[in-house]
């Protein structure tokens, strides 16, 4: 079975990547076949072997679609727990002056609340034309999620970054409950 996915057509040479080394790489990793139109940036992806590694290879392309690099976006491949999820701003910015307001708040001064995000919740975020998209585990999307909203409800830098350290204390508290468990 062949499944597409549709991304905006000035990623398509970065899942090509140079000489086309990224397209060769996911294909050789996954013995799946990616077929590029560069022209609608559509992209078919057959795995005659494993139907759920299309699933895989399809959220690998749509991460570097949203603004991942190939080598974050293929963690996905390595990993069945990682997930990726995209967050469509377009629904609460009007303007393309609005827009830009939101994600200036989710990326911060310098990149600072973005940085913070990902160092204290361990998942890597991309604010790429109208979405947000986080690669994580689930608890850990959620929080990130969570996190967003706060932002996009006018919630303050300075409440948010409290909610992550928070959140950060307990994921640090459930790891070493899990390694006691052990």
């Amino acid at each position: 079975m062949t499944q597409y996915v549709k991304i905006p057509k000035e990623r398509i040479g970065v899942i090509i990547g140079p000489k086309g080394e990224t397209k060769k790489l996911i294909e050789d990793k996954t013995a799946c076949q990616l077929e590029i139109d560069g022209d609608s940036g559509k992209i078919d992806v057959t795995c005659a072997e494993d139907p759920l590694k299309e699933f895989r290879v399809l959220e690998a392309v749509k991460a570097i679609g949203r603004g991942f690099s190939p080598e974050k976006a293929l963690e996905l491949l390595e990993n069945d727990m990682l997930m990726l999820e995209v967050i469509d701003l377009s629904d609460v910015a009007s303007t393309p002056k609005e827009l830009q307001r939101i994600k200036g708040r989710i990326i911060g001064r310098n990149g600072r609340t973005r940085k913070l995000a990902e160092s204290l919740i361990n998942v890597r975020i991309s604010v790429y034309g109208k979405t947000v998209s986080i690669l994580g585990y689930p608890e850990q999307n959620t929080i990130i999620r969570t996190a967003i909203k706060m932002l996009l409800d006018g919630a303050t830098h300075g409440a948010v970054y409290k909610f992550l350290e928070m959140k950060h204390q307990e994921l640090l508290r459930t790891q070493l409950d899990s390694i006691e468990l052990h």
